[in-house]
């Protein structure tokens, strides 16, 4: 039988600060959410490519967002703008972007075992 969990981004059991990124990872068994907070200016391809050294990003995202915009580009061409409130699943082989002169929040649910 399944127990009831509850956790708080108010205490993380996980935090990274790659530069003008705020990741804060919640598990939850084989699953996660991750808090995403990325400020004005921050690219993947500038801002995490160099730490990961892949061409663009490999990760599958399904993603809400709470704040913000942001920009995905797939490495086919097609481009998605997201702002508050849009859910979306972003396929390996991409690039993001924030939109605009104010941070973007969203929130990423990903399998626990996946590096962030």
């Amino acid at each position: 039988m399944a127990t009831s969990q509850t956790k708080s981004f108010n205490q993380p059991d996980e935090v990274h600060t790659p530069p003008k990124t705020r990741l804060e990872v919640v598990k939850f068994g084989d699953m996660s959410v991750v808090r995403m907070t990325v400020e004005p200016g921050w690219r993947w391809s500038e801002h995490i490519r160099p730490i990961v050294g892949t061409t663009s990003c490999q990760g599958t995202h399904f993603s809400y967002v709470v704040s913000g915009h942001f920009r995905t580009v797939t490495d086919d061409g097609r481009i998605d703008d997201l702002g508050p409130g849009d859910i979306a699943i972003t396929p390996p082989g991409h690039d993001a972007w924030v939109i605009g002169d104010e941070p973007c929040v969203l929130l990423d649910f990903q399998e626990a075992s996946r590096n962030v």
